[in-house]
């Protein structure tokens, strides 16, 4: 009896245990998930969404941000509910009231139109906007012909848009934004951003009238943000959008025509690590077309972390440092030029850059705001000269010479050249500008003097050959590997002259010994051979990024570590001498005032160098002066390499005070950060 009760009891627990499982899936599936559920059961068709993802953050070699994201407000017409083309004036209403609002309140939307109507009420090309003129013509957007006037591509908008009513600058503000969604191929699986980055307060305003504003959305988007947008601006670069060519491009890759992709420096260099990974949405529409709802599939994911090699505490200081002495100069000396100018520090043991500076420079933060007017402003500060210009070394290319010299046995520490201020070779004069403690000058004191004599006998005896073996091993006429945009230039030479069909004339060899003749070459190549000459002859290939990391910070996607291209294969005695003659410069030389206040033990070692090109000024040919500086330290166990370059300046010595202070920084006795390595992980 006992046994047939425990028995009932059993059952009765286990039908209800039953019944409260298929009620709780009931539940769910009717009150949790029962909109999806109806949304997908009503649904005859589903279309998926791409949701934008945070890209990466960049941040120094210690993981002090500098670029990184803040989450913004974008208006975005929603295919699902914005007007159909049918319904144009419609359209054309709820975009004029946005224009206006937004411009009420001083906050931009995107117009990429580049028509604009002019002082006599016309329509106009904007200037410098050839390309974008080319692309409204095309057969997709406008058709019309590639003669098509302003006034063409005007009329076409007003007609295929209906924007007889509006005054000609509402029609083109509306039209703009019509052929945009246009290009884009506006609908539900493709959004049209018609503004970014927009005020709270508009935001409001656009949800309290949610009725008249249909299909416009308001999303929260990461956007790219500065920690200080005057740090490296031309080493970070820039985000914009897809154009045509990109996306052709890039589609197979999963960018679509509305992304925004790196344009420039680093934001370009490794899009493929900074670039997060898009999320997905999916919308489900019945048989009429109607949503009948959504639901995220996928969820976005942020970019990798690039962290670079720089320091961006000596990056500042860098900067502050170029510019005073280029606006020094400028004031004591009256240089003809724009004040500008570049400076760069590598690690002698490593390739990396520790800072990287060009001057004039710019704010990356304003960067869009402020194009039209920095691309006009004198002195290019949009250029990175640091990377990208190419300047005959004058002075600089001696140690070059010196090392080939001897290692070929041409010279030795004992061997002297009588200089009384000429040179003749072949009949032509040839100039040492230097007074010398005594006339007979020697390598080390050829180096430490800048003896032109010494070197124009010597690379005379060298030959062109012989100089520009060696040059190739120091980097020169080649890019130095680092991932972003720099010269390569050029090193002159009997083969390149009749590339470009000149011929090679005699004198260019003596003159080639000191760095003239038709020698380019970047601040960047300059600092790795001097970061060569002093590690004893290791050629590290440059780099920028030092590693990449997972966004989360759990983990390393790459690690750089030291790449060498090659050894110059430079003896003890060789590096002795060249060094020696380096030292003195800065030691008891004409550079020695401006290390003066350096502590000891930071004991710099340089060479100055001077060069001459010509300029179109007020509309004349003019020679000026680049006054060059290349240094490392310290002269025992050697660090940083440092190059300098101003344009205009008469001497490399009105520079060094750049060097100066970026040893006083790198050497200082205040305790640096741990470098940024991801979680439980070391990164070299």
């Amino acid at each position: 009896m006992a046994q047939n009760k425990y028995r009932r009891i059993t059952a009765a627990l286990v039908f209800i245990a039953v019944f409260a499982v298929f009620a709780g899936k009931m539940a769910n599936l009717q009150l949790v998930q029962g909109s999806t559920y109806r949304a997908e059961s009503n649904a005859v068709s589903q279309r998926t969404v791409s949701v934008s993802a945070a890209r990466g953050e960049i941040v120094d070699r210690y993981g002090t941000p500098l670029v990184e994201n803040h989450q913004g407000y974008a208006l975005v017409f929603d295919g699902a509910y914005f007007p159909t083309p049918s319904e144009q004036e419609e359209r054309d209403k709820i975009i004029i009231s946005l224009i206006r609002k937004l411009e009420a309140s001083g906050e931009d939307w995107n117009n990429t139109l580049p028509l604009e109507i002019d002082a006599e009420g016309k329509p106009a090309f904007m200037e410098d906007r050839d390309a974008d003129i080319k692309k409204i013509k095309r057969e997709d957007l406008l058709n019309l012909n590639d003669y098509a006037t302003a006034q063409n591509c005007f009329d076409a908008l007003v007609s295929r848009y209906k924007l007889e009513e509006y005054t000609p600058e509402e029609a083109l503000k509306i039209g703009s934004v019509c052929l945009a969604m246009k290009e884009i191929g506006f609908g539900i699986s493709t959004p049209y951003t018609f503004a970014d980055d927009v005020s709270e307060r508009t935001v409001a305003a656009i949800k309290e009238n949610s009725v008249f504003y249909r299909g416009v959305d308001v999303e929260v988007v990461p956007y790219r943000d500065y920690a200080d947008g005057t740090i490296a601006p031309h080493l970070l670069g820039t985000v914009g959008f897809i154009n045509a060519e990109e996306y052709a491009e890039k589609k197979d890759d999963g960018y679509a025509i509305t992304d925004d992709i790196g344009k420039s420096g680093i934001e370009y260099a490794m899009e493929s690590y900074l670039r997060g990974k898009p999320g997905v949405k999916t919308v489900y529409t019945d048989a009429s077309g109607s949503v009948t709802g959504s639901e995220i599939t996928k969820d976005p994911e942020q970019g990798n972390t690039v962290v670079l090699t720089i320091d961006s505490g000596l990056q500042k200081v860098a900067q502050d440092a170029l510019a005073q002495a280029m606006n020094d100069y400028a004031v004591e000396k009256g240089n003809m030029v724009t004040p500008a100018g570049a400076v760069v520090a590598i690690d002698c043991n490593t390739g990396e850059i520790l800072c990287s500076a060009s001057y004039p420079t710019y704010n990356i933060a304003n960067y869009y705001d402020n194009y039209a007017e920095l691309s006009q402003r004198d002195g290019d500060p949009l250029w990175n000269r640091a990377l990208q210009s190419s300047y005959a070394p004058g002075s600089t290319m001696k140690p070059s010479v010196a090392c080939a010299a001897l290692e070929t046995g041409l010279i030795d520490e004992n061997y002297t050249v009588y200089c009384y201020g000429k040179y003749i070779y072949l009949g032509q004069e040839f100039k040492c500008e230097q007074a010398h403690a005594s006339p007979y000058v020697n390598v080390v004191h050829a180096i430490q003097e800048s003896c032109n004599t010494f070197f124009y006998e010597v690379g005379k005896n060298l030959g062109i050959t012989k100089m520009n073996e060696y040059r190739v091993l120091f980097g020169f006429g080649q890019k130095t590997g680092v991932e972003v945009s720099e010269a390569a230039g050029i090193l002159d030479s009997p083969e390149y002259r009749e590339s470009i069909n000149q011929p090679w004339l005699p004198g260019y060899t003596v003159q080639s010994a000191i760095g003239q003749a038709g020698n380019l070459v970047s601040p960047v190549q300059l600092c790795n051979y001097c970061a060569t000459i002093a590690n004893g002859g290791t050629r590290y290939s440059v780099h920028l990024v030092k590693s990449v990391l997972k966004y989360d910070n759990s983990g390393v996607v790459i690690e750089k570590t030291p790449e060498i291209v090659n050894k110059v294969g430079l003896s003890q005695k060789t590096l002795d001498l060249v060094r020696e003659g380096m030292h003195r410069l800065c030691k008891i030389g004409y550079c020695r005032k401006y290390f003066a206040h350096l502590k000891r033990s930071i004991d710099p070692s340089g060479k100055t160098g001077t060069s001459q090109e010509y300029r179109k000024i007020n509309g004349k040919s003019t020679k000026i002066n680049n006054g060059f500086f290349i240094s490392f330290a310290p002269y025992d166990e050697p660090q940083i390499a440092v190059a300098v370059v101003g344009e205009g300046m008469t001497s490399g010595t009105y520079v060094a005070p750049v060097a100066a202070a970026i040893y006083e920084y790198y050497f200082s006795e205040g305790e640096k950060p741990a470098e940024a390595q991801a979680e439980n992980t070391l990164i070299g």
